[in-house]
């Protein structure tokens, strides 16, 4: 790595007092997205910097870092995906947003509180990370309940070892989902250790393209079956306390 090169790589990063508090209040609610955010911001450490890395090494995430394309531009135009053939990526994504009342603006919001300042290219990789989140979604088959959620994040850990992706996925297999459940979750980061690296993908370039085909291309394998757990049933299971 040249001089120039690593000199222009974020710096680690911990802060553990706000990790903390913002891991207690996903505890009581895991739809309070917000939270995520705080955490991957709080305890990423290196994975800024590697990922980024990788961005620069790879060719499409070069064309990608010097245009720096708003993909949400796209996304939020709900009209024109739907002119998208049936069956294609973009048609199979606004199915999956629609299904789960959230959108790609939505998303972008809730990441906004508390940002820390960053250089321009690593503020863009972090945008194009969370502004694809529900196209990973889509082409790996997840839905966005929890149990969807934490197998998404350990395909995600698998393609990128984070720290606070993985704290996520740890505490919550461990508030005890349940040993069926905890196979699809590492079913996820065995279909993700398989896969091609997505981070840097033309996802705009896919988007009219047959979900099956694409599914293909990258290798991510078959959509899961599995009974989607949402934060009403853990309520309900007292795993988390009712409101």
């Amino acid at each position: 790595m040249s001089a120039t090169m690593s000199s222009s790589l974020p710096l680690p990063h911990f802060d553990f007092r706000r990790a903390g508090r913002a891991l207690a209040a996903l505890l009581r609610d895991p739809d309070d997205l917000p939270q995520v955010f705080h955490i991957i911001e709080s305890l990423s450490g290196t994975a800024p910097a590697r990922l980024l890395w990788g961005f620069r090494r790879d060719a499409n995430g070069k064309r990608l870092m010097r245009d720096k394309p708003d993909i949400v531009r796209k996304l939020a135009d709900r009209a024109w995906l739907r002119t998208l053939p049936a069956g294609s990526l973009g048609r199979a994504y606004l199915e999956f947003v629609e299904r789960e009342g959230i959108s790609a603006e939505g998303i972008r919001e809730a990441s906004m509180a508390e940002r820390l300042a960053t250089a321009p290219d690593v503020e863009f990789m972090r945008c194009r990370m969370r502004d694809t989140h529900d196209l990973w979604h889509t082409v790996t088959g997840y839905q966005g309940d929890v149990l969807g959620e934490l197998s998404l994040l350990a395909f995600t850990l698998a393609q990128h070892w984070n720290s606070a992706i993985a704290l996520i996925v740890f505490t919550g297999l461990l508030r005890g989902l349940g040993q069926g459940h905890t196979r699809v979750v590492l079913e996820g980061y065995r279909r993700g250790r398989k896969a091609a690296w997505l981070p840097p993908q033309d996802w705009e370039s896919m988007l009219a393209l047959p979900l099956g085909d694409v599914r293909a291309r990258l290798g991510v394998g078959a959509p899961p079956v599995y009974a989607p757990v949402r934060t009403s049933d853990l309520r309900a299971r007292g795993v988390i306390a009712a409101r």
